[in-house]
């Protein structure tokens, strides 16, 4: 038995992450013979709802359905949707049923935390913006976490292994359990300890609230480490916070008042888009943690919409495989495919799979500069 309640990357492509209903599915297709040839499509909402969520996941669902012998085509990942399908499959249903469950999961999950990353990027736009967030899920989908978080625009992650897959680099400032250890009124001696330990590419950025006032621990601060002193943190707790904008700005009048140098703050400790866009005014940098780790995931559903080339759906969905596109003021518009589209539409889905061969090249940069030009072009979230 593992240690850990863990799926592993063997039990997903095998198959065995999947619910128990389509073993049975495939099971009485195959005692009946039959295996038609389908066409499927993820969607979310059938009709354009101008309320828009960021795709995500698309590279591990493109790696699950790679080898079989199926088509797949996508909208790119880091692309705004409101309806429509945002992946559709074609080929015989019985090669890829059983991974319905598994390839949900990876669009849904990712997507919701793209979504939740991008919208903290657009009230922040001009602002650096972590994600600290994966001490909220379990560790085996915090790669996943940082990835998403990635392709929604922030500008960097805290976990170590994230760092090692994905060829960035981890960052992060330093914890109360490292003030906490100096123990009371000995904060000067933690400071001092991780400015002479850490690698001098590491920013030095002291945390600024464990024991005493915020702007008593920022004069501290900035006169222990001087210009060595990258920025400070202010992590509050949500039951002392206060007028947290207020404290912000207290910090700087003391350092000013004391003729003391400015220095880049960062503000975390539960942060949501309506507090960003409160504080962007007055601080330097952020760290978002539940808000983008904790995103529901986007209810996606995968359903057969043709069959030997015929249109069928269940109640409730429409028939057919069908085309979107974005049109240049911004709309999401669905149609049938072979129909002509929009005038001034861009049509955005885009081949995945040819015949069971990925065709398609991942960049996290790239998807994430997508997600900021769409959003702009959409109105994403605007306050």
């Amino acid at each position: 038995m593992s240690k850990f309640d863990i799926v592993t990357e063997e039990a997903i492509t095998a198959g065995r992450a999947t619910a128990a209903y389509f073993e049975r599915t495939e099971e009485a297709l195959r005692h009946a013979g039959k295996n038609p040839h389908v066409t499927c499509e993820v969607t979310a909402d059938q009709f354009p709802t101008g309320e828009f969520e960021l795709l995500a996941g698309v590279k591990d669902a493109a790696h699950l359905l790679e080898g079989m012998p199926i088509d797949a085509d996508a909208l790119p990942e880091g692309t705004l949707f409101d309806g429509g399908p945002v992946l559709r499959l074609e080929g015989n249903y019985l090669d890829f049923a059983r991974h319905e469950t598994p390839l949900l999961g990876f669009l849904s999950h990712a997507s919701g935390i793209a979504t939740a990353a991008l919208e903290s990027r657009v009230a922040v736009p001009d602002s650096r913006l972590l994600s600290f967030g994966t001490r909220h899920v379990h560790p085996a989908i915090g790669v996943m976490v940082e990835r998403s978080a990635l392709v929604g625009g922030v500008d960097g992650f805290s976990l170590i292994e994230a760092g090692r897959l994905l060829g960035k680099d981890a960052g992060g400032t330093m914890p109360h359990s490292l003030m906490i250890s100096f123990g009371r009124g000995n904060q000067e001696a933690a400071w001092r300890a991780f400015d002479e330990a850490v690698d001098e590419d590491v920013p030095r950025v002291a945390l600024c609230d464990t024991y005493s006032d915020e702007k008593d621990e920022v004069v501290r601060a900035v006169e222990t480490l001087g210009d060595r002193l990258d920025g400070i943190r202010l992590d509050t707790t949500g039951s002392r916070r206060g007028d947290f904008r207020h404290i912000v700005r207290e910090v700087r009048w003391e350092l000013d008042a004391r003729d003391l140098p400015q220095t880049d703050i960062l503000l975390s400790g539960g942060l949501t888009p309506k507090e960003l866009r409160e504080l962007r005014n007055v601080a330097d940098g952020f760290g978002v943690g539940s808000y983008i780790s904790n995103a529901d995931p986007v209810d996606f559903a995968l359903d057969i919409v043709e069959v030997d080339g015929e249109p069928a759906a269940k109640r409730g969905k429409l028939s057919g495989a069908k085309e979107v596109y974005r049109t240049e003021d911004g709309g999401h518009h669905v149609g049938l495919r072979g129909r002509e589209g929009p005038a001034d539409g861009e049509a955005l889905l885009e081949p995945l799979i040819r015949d069971g061969e990925l065709v398609r090249e991942f960049s996290i940069d790239d998807a994430a500069q997508r997600a900021i030009e769409d959003a702009a072009r959409v109105g994403f979230r605007e306050a």
